[in-house]
């Protein structure tokens, strides 16, 4: 995904800035512009952090420290992603609006709050249309953005890795989609974008899949779901947790196809 790429990116940035900067002195970043061996610190202790709760709270610093700093999206970034790690859904989305009001088009933030309001939005929720559409609007400005996203040339990876990670954050925006679709019942655009999304993954991952499949039964696609199910368990690392639900899946797509409910 973009986002790993840009923090593997400021990890070599800070430790470059480590080896070469002393005292104050000033060795050149990303556009053209100096960071400083205090910057270059602080970003360290944002991406270097071995537990959530030390990856926000260095992110918190850094943003405290250095609020005019061009890394300041990909920090708060980092304390998005380490909030969904503790499944603290407000909080990563928290921490991604405020990397969108650093940088409005910064397309790891729009996914963040595109997947987390609408894997928490219920069909009961009063603001349930609302927050869909915002959903939505983050997940299709994702698509609209993504093609046209150049590698900064501070991005140490291949071309071809780079359009990897472009389809990997595509697949993301999908995910979204596809989770909006089956608050709104409507399983075979469900089953579309997610079935897209698993298809832009180099490794789908089987929540994505789990949720294909769930979709497909729901769409009244037995055969399409069985072939998802059949896929998982024929993974051989599928940690035990997920092969309950799997089964849940495959043993509801047999009985339909055999006419039991």
């Amino acid at each position: 995904m973009l986002k790993k790429l840009m923090q593997v990116t400021m990890v070599l940035v800070a430790a470059s800035a480590l080896a070469l900067a002393q005292g104050q002195t000033k060795t050149q970043a990303p556009k053209g512009k100096g960071i400083s061996k205090k910057e270059a610190d602080a970003m360290n202790a944002v991406f270097k952090a071995k537990t959530p709760d030390e990856t926000i709270a260095a992110a918190d610093s850094f943003v405290t420290n250095f609020a005019d700093s061009e890394y300041k999206p990909q920090v708060l970034e980092a304390a998005a992603e380490a909030a969904e790690h503790k499944n603290d859904s407000p909080k990563a989305i928290f921490y991604a609006q405020k990397a969108l009001e650093a940088s409005p088009q910064y397309i790891p933030a729009l996914n963040v709050i595109a997947l987390e309001t609408a894997g928490h939005t219920r069909e009961n929720d009063l603001d349930k249309d609302q927050k869909l559409a915002q959903a939505e609007k983050y997940a299709k400005q994702v698509l609209e953005l993504l093609p046209s996203e150049t590698k900064p040339a501070y991005v140490s990876a291949t071309d071809a890795q780079w359009e990897a990670s472009k389809k990997e954050d595509a697949a993301l925006a999908h995910v979204a989609l596809g989770l909006i679709a089956t608050v709104r019942k409507k399983y075979a655009d469900a089953a579309t974008e997610l079935q897209t999304a698993v298809d832009n993954e180099s490794a789908p991952d089987p929540t994505h899949m789990i949720r294909l499949a769930d979709a497909y039964n729901k769409a009244g696609k037995p055969d399409d779901a069985l072939t998802v199910t059949n896929k998982l368990l024929a993974m051989p690392n599928l940690p035990d947790a997920y092969k309950k639900f799997v089964q849940q899946e495959k043993d509801e797509a047999e009985r339909a196809k055999s006419g039991k409910k």
